[in-house]
């Protein structure tokens, strides 16, 4: 189990350490004075995203998953963290949708988009580490009791998966 939390957390770091860089990365694209400078920040961007950013995330993700089973975390705070963890993902994929249209001639960022993906990627960070540290006692008293119970979704619209 420690080995388990030991690797999800450094997949994590290493992960997020990506996403907070990619932005600053992008953002040297503009202004660039020759073909020599624009292929090595395209080669250090490639390689950010493609051999240390994206492993990470699937390190990271991969042995959260495996976390989830081995400690059978089922509450209400641990599905706002999902959620949070999603926005992640959700950010690193527009970070790797940017990646091939910046090294386009001359393509240009505008600074509030690598803004944008800086702040969000800062804001996911902090909701998830808030929501694992202090692990608040949240209720979701205002629902559906077929929301907030395991099944009640199928139970409700009587969604039936056909097995052959």
């Amino acid at each position: 189990m420690t080995w388990l939390k030991f690797i999800h957390i450094f997949g994590l770091t290493i992960w997020t350490a990506g996403l907070i860089a990619m932005p600053g990365i992008y953002l040297q694209r503009t202004g660039l004075p020759g073909d020599r400078q624009l292929f090595r920040l395209h080669r250090l961007a490639l390689f950010t995203y493609v051999v240390v950013t994206c492993p990470a995330a699937f390190i990271a993700v991969g042995s959260g998953t495996a976390l989830i089973f081995a400690n059978d975390v089922y509450t209400p705070w641990f599905a706002l963290k999902l959620a949070a963890v999603g926005g992640m993902v959700l950010l690193h994929m527009y970070t790797g949708y940017l990646l091939p249209r910046l090294f386009e001639r001359e393509a240009r960022l505008a600074r509030w988009r690598g803004i944008v993906v800086l702040l969000g990627v800062l804001a996911m960070i902090g909701v998830i580490l808030w929501l694992v540290l202090a692990k608040p006692s949240l209720t979701f008293g205002g629902l559906p009791d077929w929301l907030t119970e395991p099944g009640g979704l199928q139970s409700r619209f009587d969604i039936r998966i056909p097995i052959p």
